[in-house]
């Protein structure tokens, strides 16, 4: 089944050897960029376009059209290659008919298919006006696997902007062939599509299903995830492998149908579908002409409403990233140029004459001012959309992506079935505060959890003293653990405390009153000894059982449900044997289901020198007080984190965690 993206959104790719087909209504450039994993174009190698076709894994039409289909072999890409950028242009003055901008067309519509023809994700590109040259989507490789993201950020000043915007230092030499190769007609010209057949005489298959986004890390994996951030290779000249087999039996063929031998393909309707589409997501009311459409919770692609309501949240961080940064870059760009201005300005003798010095630093000044004003503009044009869509997403949030304050937790019940991610909080950007986007990261936990309670970067953190900064983290520790003990089915996760020298006690208090641990918080060595002895023995059983491929000759009565350490006060308390066992519960205990939660200051563990930094590598770091500390690699953000906090006076912990109790009563399963 197809999935129909909008700008942000992405989709897994389960093939390898794919055609992307383009139809726009009028003639075209198709042209793609590689990147490596930030995204960077290391020289004109790394572009497929008319004039030099193909690259190792890919392949590019030759000549402007209306209609274009780009063979990928994502096998055939280097190890340098991260992503794959696909370009789309009108051809420039002199090299073909056709309009300046996109705005005079009609939305051009890219569709990600199997070599049968078969549609995997599709997308029209829809809001672009003076824009001459856009970047249509990308694929792009996350912890091994490749997705494919709907981007559409288009360009004035066409493909040389574009590729300045790339990073790439020779855009206008790389442009000016592009359009030199199109306007002579360097190669042969790519065989217009077959007409449109009727309706029985389609042969389509159905695609496969939606899946929820893996953003392999932590954010905002913004992504997203949150990302939340998780998350090169130089190549020497993109060694030569054997690439793609297009489909279309080679450019300029005669017979562009299917190698496989279905039925021609159909380009005119971008959302024909042959097979029942999963239940459709709610929609808005049409908008009135000239208004944004109004946002609906929910309107993502996905196979369940949570699931939908997942992919929007990571929709909105990525719109929030990219506005953001082409605020960013915006600024900075009229910046350079009235520092350049005002350089040429000073070093120009006649200028120190009369007024003519003072008129032209006033004049790039003014020029600044425009261009920041412009920028602003369309960031908060972009900011109020996301703030509205903000307003109907956030209370339509099921409990496990819910902030405490919402009121979805009055209704709370045990449920049935595991989430596919848990709210940590929430991220936001300096430019855009009234905006909090949820970070979510999938379940079940694939690395544990860092609460800093030392000295943070933030204004509040570097107030608060020492012993303020302890009960806030232990604080923190509890909220996260709540959480998670409320999203989970009755008995199918169990928490365990070593609060050594028992300091966290009263912040422990929502756990230990309420009867929701395993047992009383563990103290002194002894308790550390035994706690953390029985933990490494399950890791040890279940990896035993695992690899020996017979899971079911653990222990009659061995507990299955996933296992959390929560772990207090640290270093205090641990000797080298300890510190031993909890590097290994770290790095062997979340394959196997034993997760672990630290509340540490680093600095006290200091006299372990390097021994410990494996450790705080293989946790995600999160802090007590808002601190811009999470950095997303995809736009080079840092975020603000903000911990999910119970409001004060609140008794939504103590009620939720003492249904969890009740539940996990051996008469109430």
């Amino acid at each position: 089944m197809t999935a129909e993206l909008v700008r942000g959104q992405n989709h897994p790719l389960s093939q390898s050897r794919l055609e992307i087909r383009i139809s726009a209504g009028t003639p075209i450039v198709a042209a793609a960029a590689l990147g490596d994993e930030n995204g960077r174009i290391h020289g004109t190698e790394w572009v497929a376009h008319p004039g030099a076709p193909a690259q190792p894994g890919l392949e590019v039409p030759r000549q402007a059209a209306a209609d274009h289909r780009l063979a990928v072999d994502l096998d055939a890409m280097t190890d340098a290659v991260h992503r794959v950028s696909v370009l789309l242009a009108l051809p420039a003055p002199g090299g073909g008919p056709g309009p300046a901008r996109f705005g005079a067309v009609a939305a051009p519509f890219v569709a990600v298919t199997g070599l049968d023809g078969t549609e995997v994700a599709s997308y029209t590109i829809t809001g672009l006006e003076a824009e001459s040259a856009v970047v249509a989507l990308e694929l792009y490789r996350r912890q091994g696997a490749w997705k494919v993201r709907a981007v559409g950020q288009g360009y004035a000043g066409g493909l040389a902007e574009l590729f300045t915007d790339q990073g790439l230092p020779q855009a206008q030499q790389l442009a000016a062939g592009i359009g030199e190769a199109v306007a002579q007609g360097l190669a042969r010209s790519v065989q217009a599509p077959p007409p449109r057949p009727s309706e029985g005489d389609r042969s389509r298959q159905a695609a496969a299903p939606a899946v929820g986004p893996d953003q392999g890390g932590t954010a905002p994996q913004g992504a997203p995830g949150p990302v939340a951030p998780a998350y090169g290779g130089q190549p020497a000249g993109l060694p030569g492998q054997d690439g793609p087999q297009p489909a279309y039996g080679g450019v300029g063929a005669a017979d562009p149908s299917p190698a496989t031998g279905g039925g021609p393909i159909d380009y005119s309707h971008p959302r024909r579908q042959t097979s029942a589409p999963p239940p459709p997501p709610p929609t808005a009311p049409p908008a009135p002409p000239g208004q944004p459409a109004q946002p609906v919770a929910g309107d993502a692609t996905g196979w369940s409403m949570e699931e939908r309501l997942y992919n929007q949240v990571w929709g909105m961080f990525e719109d929030l990233a990219r506005t953001t940064a082409a605020y960013r870059s915006a600024v900075d760009f009229a910046e350079s140029r009235m520092d350049k201005e005002l350089e040429q300005a000073l070093s120009d003798p006649r200028s120190r004459i009369g007024g003519q010095g003072d008129a032209a630093r006033e004049a790039a000044r003014a020029r600044h001012g425009r261009l920041v004003d412009q920028a602003r503009e369309a960031l908060d044009r972009d900011l109020a959309q996301l703030v509205a869509e903000a307003e109907v997403v956030e209370p339509a949030l099921p409990p496990a992506f819910a902030r405490w304050d919402n009121p979805v937790w009055h209704a709370y019940r045990v449920p049935m079935e595991i989430p596919m991610a848990l709210r940590l909080g929430d991220l936001r950007l300096p430019e855009a505060d009234p905006i909090r986007i949820p970070m979510l990261l999938r379940l079940p936990l694939e690395r544990g959890l860092w609460i800093d309670s030392g000295r943070t970067g933030s204004l509040d953190g570097s107030f608060a003293d020492a012993h303020d900064m302890r009960r806030l983290a232990v604080e923190t520790a509890v909220a996260h653990a709540a959480r998670l003990l409320a999203v989970y089915p009755a008995g199918e996760f169990t928490v365990h405390v070593i609060d050594p020298a028992g300091s966290g006690a009263q912040a422990l208090a929502p756990l230990t009153q309420t009867g929701v641990l395993a047992a009383p918080p563990a103290q002194g060595a002894a308790g550390v000894t035994e706690v953390l002895g029985r933990l490494t023995q399950r890791v040890d059983l279940v990896q035993m059982a695992l690899r020996g491929g017979a899971p079911d000759a653990l222990p009659p009565g061995f507990d299955t449900s996933q296992q959390l350490l929560i772990v207090n006060d640290f270093p205090h308390g641990f000797d080298d044997r300890a510190v031993n066992q909890l590097r290994y519960l770290a790095d062997e205990g979340p394959s196997v289901g034993v997760h672990l939660m630290m509340v540490a200051d680093r600095e006290e563990s200091a006299g372990y020198g390097p021994l410990l930094d494996p450790l705080w590598r293989s946790l995600l770091r999160l802090t007590p007080v808002a601190d811009d500390h999470l950095a997303d690699p995809w736009v080079g953000h840092a975020w603000t984190y903000e911990p999910p906090l119970v409001p004060p006076g609140s008794q939504v912990l103590h009620q939720v965690l003492t249904q969890v109790a009740a539940a996990r009563r051996p008469g109430n399963r």
